[in-house]
């Protein structure tokens, strides 16, 4: 196998396209065996289409203060900067409990990424994103054919969703428990004697909605006594942090401590900013603060089970490069993907960087230069060895992946 130096690869595509690109693959790549028992996968989806240029702000690029004349976020060392990354981009100063991880190199981004689809309405590139396939919505989500293509057999918890509802992300023939967890381990109505027994007589047949319904309050017990208990430990007489702090603290020790648990998906909204979204402060940064907080949360809650976990924060496109009239956003192209965990290659900015002047997509957006499914193809075949088939069944009809991308995931 070839190898390349950072220089060489750089040069080589540079002089083939003429584009300006990031620090691409700096590792050694190449599928290699290994043991992938106990590996995790949580995604974070923010509803909204959150800021892209923002959070990972290219403030090097010559056109991107003009553009932004009062949101750009300032340079590093400025007040309310960015906080240096890699030279070229400054991270959102709002996400500075991140920074640790990307020190240790456990946090990556992956600029110029989407859904290749110019869709610009929330409904239908969140369902594109959350089926996978990009220009039409499915009626099943991809995390559910992950299930699918995991070994079995599949349990009641191996994929959990929070929230009241089951988003299409997880929906498909794999059954996915959903559960709020803030209340999972208070008692509903269905616990009440009279009623359960009631419940288990109508449902003490053998066929598919039977099977069904006890699978469902299995799962629900399992996790109702794991997060109980929990709970009287990790509170200690003080709160727990508020908001996705909380949760994530509760997902990542219910994920620690059921090693049944090997999907989670997490959805906030909030990030549709089309007025006041401010720079490093403001109405943008009092919605990041809480989201990295709650990430380096959920990474310190899983304990060692954090070095077998990739957690992916994706949104449905991004905004405007320019600002518009309100000192907000409209809604965009092109995005930043996260992608952090103890078992990624982190440290670096991955993909190709189109420019904010002359590259643009329809002459308003940050262009898509990595569909989203590139990256999750990546952690996929890397992360759980799933082969080409499954993969396949996963993401039907996308390109294949370019090997280079195996970097992402230390083997």
């Amino acid at each position: 196998m070839m190898l390349y130096s950072r220089r060489d690869m750089l040069k080589t595509i540079a002089l083939a396209s003429g584009a300006t690109l990031l620090p691409l693959w700096p590792h050694a790549w190449g599928a290699q065996t290994g043991q992938v028992d106990g590996n995790r996968l949580v995604v974070v989806f923010l509803r909204g289409a959150v800021d892209g240029l923002s959070i990972v702000s290219p403030y090097k690029d010559q056109a991107y203060a003009g553009l932004r004349p009062s949101i750009a976020v300032k340079p590093p060392g400025a007040q309310d900067g960015s906080l240096a990354l890699d030279g070229y981009f400054g991270l959102h100063p709002a996400l500075s409990s991140l920074m640790p991880l990307w020190q240790q190199k456990q946090l990556a981004f992956v600029q110029a990424a989407g859904n290749p689809d110019s869709t610009r309405s929330h409904f239908d590139a969140q369902a594109q994103m959350e089926s996978g396939t990009p220009g039409v919505t499915g009626s099943d989500g991809w995390m559910n054919r992950v299930l699918a293509g995991l070994p079995g057999p599949h349990g009641p918890t191996q994929g959990i969703s929070y929230g009241p509802t089951l988003p299409l992300i997880m929906r498909g023939r794999v059954p996915v428990q959903t559960v709020d967890l803030g209340q999972a381990a208070k008692p509903s109505v269905i616990d009440r004697p009279e009623i359960a027994q009631a419940f288990n007589k109508m449902y003490a047949g053998g066929d598919a909605l039977s099977q069904s319904y006890l699978q469902g309050q299995q799962a629900r017990h399992e996790i109702a006594a794991d997060l109980g208990e929990e709970e009287k430990v990790a509170n200690n007489g003080a709160p727990l942090p508020g908001g996705f702090a909380k949760n994530a603290a509760q997902l990542g020790r219910l994920m620690q401590k059921d090693g049944s648990v090997q999907l989670a998906f997490l959805a906030l909204g909030g990030w549709d900013t089309h007025v006041g979204q401010g720079n490093g402060r403001g109405k943008l940064a009092n919605l990041l603060r809480p989201l990295g907080d709650g990430l380096a949360t959920l990474a310190q809650s899983l304990g060692p089970v954090w070095q077998k976990t990739v957690v992916m924060v994706v949104s449905e496109f991004g905004r405007t490069v320019k600002e518009n009239g309100g000192g907000g956003t409209d809604h965009g192209h092109g995005n930043v993907m996260w992608v952090l965990g103890g078992a990624v290659n982190g440290g670096h900015v991955y993909g190709e960087w189109p420019g904010l002047e002359g590259g643009l997509y329809q002459g308003r957006d940050l262009a898509v230069t990595t569909d989203f499914r590139t990256p999750v193809h990546a952690v996929l075949e890397r992360h759980f060895r799933l082969p080409d088939q499954a993969l396949d069944t996963v993401f039907p009809r996308a390109p294949r992946m370019d090997p280079r991308w195996a970097g992402l995931i230390k083997a």
